[in-house]
């Protein structure tokens, strides 16, 4: 409990002593004089709603005037003038009741977010001239050498230089399982170091890296509201001046014609307390808050709530296959020449040679295999070649390795290698050498993950991928996936995507699924864009709506089943407190409802929409 919340609570715990030796007093003592008896009740007013007073009066210098302060001041301050004291106590007392509740819920909710914030690195050891400096993130440059102790937060992006260890992802992830790290492998910031000493080759700056990327989305979500929560900041701005001119109106009207003044203002004011319009105001921006909080504690990091809310209306899901569905860790199968004049070692060998800037996952697969550092002295102008593979001058030779479509582009015949995996075709000048074949390895959640989508009202499932058809569609039959489109090249993915866009219904929503750089457009042009994030580009994590911590899909269809259930509970809350109100503000204009429903048409139905809204945080079955 903080500590604005516990002097709230000795506020309401005195104050209710206060009022109830005043209700003694006024029932035992009769004798006492009229204005010592006001006296005690005023203390407990004071006590307990004196700061409510106070900010109405404040907001009202501010121009803010109908807001709840100002509504609970003045039909409190109008029950003393009408001689109702206990009543404009308890209506205060059980008001800041609510407040308290809210206050507790609020709290409750950023906890999770809160413990998200702590990723923050303080320090870091920077290695400078054979000695270790303590010194902020901030200011260690890229190439340095920064020491991580155990029990540590690594403070930036990096490669290990030195030493072996295992790391706590947990507050990235939400994965309980550390993860072993060694020599020549990259580390993130944000993670804990748990055993061993390393010693890390800063690859980012502070600004650029990943910790420092999650707290900007983080502290920038609630920037970005839900149209439920638009609806209701509209709402409230008109209905609260409408509600007090209402409630003026029959205080004073109705007496003008029938007489009976303390009646009519006193339904006057018990409308003006019914009208309060906190428990929708409060309890909607307050379950989207507990949303993103249950999600990001599951490792989906949502950047708005309206992102959030347009998740619970996806229709159409499309999926990239290779760093996505597949675990992107490609192996070579098989290395087949297509003559007797080009050895296996020498197809290897101009494949390695030829790809030995890229960083793609196919390239690196190719390089393991050949396993020897690459001269590249031999090596010239080298062409990166979007979604065809890369045209390299060797030993003064021009050479090229990729898919099928480079192939035709140069005019090349090829051998017929249909497989269940990723063919890599090279060529020399004009002649053909071969292929290598490259296997990707499905991610173990792939299906549950197609099938949860289905489970979440997804009617269509999409995989777009650049690669060949066999391998697509043997991925597709692995998981259970109908719908594959293949062979595409970035600009492809993006008119496949603005043909589904077309497809769904208008207020469905299509999310697009990728981890690449050139997923970048796609995810840009979705209504949602959702970057796996584990082994995603900063492009990618940069371009998307919402970002899965860890390389499972199935987090896909977890963030949805979260946005349906805080949709669901926004939904409830709306209709439950309007409903409520409605009925009680017209039994209020007859006359039925005395201040003690009207106390329970605001507080009551506040503390159960804040109590409602505080389920949205509860996320059951999501690892």
């Amino acid at each position: 409990m903080t500590k604005k919340m516990r002097r709230m609570l000795n506020r309401i715990l005195i104050g209710s002593v206060f009022l109830a030796a005043a209700v003694m007093a006024e029932r035992l003592a009769g004798s006492l004089p009229p204005f010592a008896i006001l006296a005690v009740y005023l203390v407990s007013y004071v006590i307990i709603g004196g700061d409510v007073v106070k900010l109405a009066v404040a907001n009202i210098g501010r121009g803010q005037v109908f807001d709840e302060n100002f509504l609970m001041a003045l039909a409190t301050v109008g029950a003393f003038f009408v001689g109702d004291y206990p009543e404009a106590v308890a209506v205060m007392l059980f008001y800041q009741v609510g407040e308290l509740f809210q206050s507790y819920a609020v709290n409750r909710s950023r906890k999770s977010i809160a413990e998200l914030m702590d990723i923050r690195p303080d320090y870091a050891n920077v290695l400078r001239e054979g000695t270790e400096e303590e010194v902020d993130p901030d200011e260690v440059a890229v190439g340095e050498t920064i020491l991580v102790k155990p029990g540590e937060r690594i403070p930036l992006d990096g490669r290990v230089i030195r030493g072996d260890s295992s790391l706590d992802t947990v507050a990235l992830t939400g994965e309980s399982v550390p993860r072993t790290v060694r020599c020549g492998e990259d580390v993130i910031s944000g993670c804990v170091n748990l055993t061993g000493v390393l010693e890390v080759e800063v690859t980012k700056p502070y600004g650029e890296s990943t910790v420092s990327k999650i707290l900007d989305l983080v502290e920038n979500a609630s920037s970005k509201k839900a149209q439920a929560e638009n609806f209701i900041t509209r709402f409230a701005r008109y209905y609260t001046p409408v509600v007090v001119c209402c409630a003026a109106a029959l205080a004073v009207v109705p007496p003008l014609f029938v007489g009976g003044w303390a009646g009519w203002i006193y339904r006057g004011l018990t409308f003006l307390v019914v009208s309060c319009p906190c428990a929708v105001v409060i309890s909607v921006p307050l379950s989207f808050f507990g949303g993103l909080g249950g999600a990001s504690k599951a490792g989906v990091l949502v950047k708005g709530s309206n992102y959030l809310e347009a998740l619970a209306e996806t229709e159409i899901v499309v999926m990239d296959k290779t760093g996505t569905l597949t675990k992107g860790t490609f192996t070579v199968q098989e290395v087949k020449p297509a003559g007797k004049e080009t050895g296996r070692e020498e197809l290897l060998e101009l494949a390695a040679l030829a790809e030995s800037y890229s960083g793609h996952p196919i390239s690196l697969s190719i390089r393991k295999a050949w396993g020897k550092d690459a001269d590249k002295t031999r090596l010239g102008e080298v062409k990166e070649l979007a979604g065809r593979g890369v045209a390299a001058q060797i030993d003064g030779r021009t050479v090229y390795v990729g898919n099928e479509k480079l192939m035709a582009q140069q005019g090349i015949s090829v051998t017929d290698a249909a497989s269940a995996g990723t063919v890599v075709h090279v060529a020399e000048e004009n002649r053909y050498l071969g292929h290598i074949l490259i296997a990707d390895e499905i991610k173990k959640d792939a299906a549950s993950c197609i099938s949860g989508l289905a489970e979440q009202g997804v009617r269509r499932v999409v995989m777009l991928t650049g690669d060949r058809k066999e391998a697509a569609e043997h991925v597709a039959a692995q998981i259970g996936l109908k719908e594959v489109h293949s062979g595409l090249l970035p600009g492809d993915k993006v008119e496949e995507v603005e043909k589904l866009i077309a497809s769904k219904s208008p207020k469905g929503k299509l999310a697009f699924v990728g981890d690449g750089i050139n997923d970048a457009p796609v995810l840009a042009r979705a209504d949602i864009g959702i970057a796996m994030g584990g082994l995603g580009s900063d492009a990618a994590i940069e371009a998307a709506d919402v970002v899965i911590m860890t390389d499972e899909p199935s987090k896909i269809a977890a963030a949805m089943r979260i946005s349906r259930k805080t949709l669901g509970i926004v939904k409830q809350n709306i209709l439950f407190a309007i409903g409520v109100k409605v009925l009680v503000l017209l039994l209020a204009a007859v006359g039925i409802a005395n201040m003690w429903l009207a106390v329970f048409a605001d507080v009551g139905v506040a503390v159960i929409a804040i109590l409602n809204a505080m389920r949205a945080m509860q996320i059951k079955g999501i690892g």
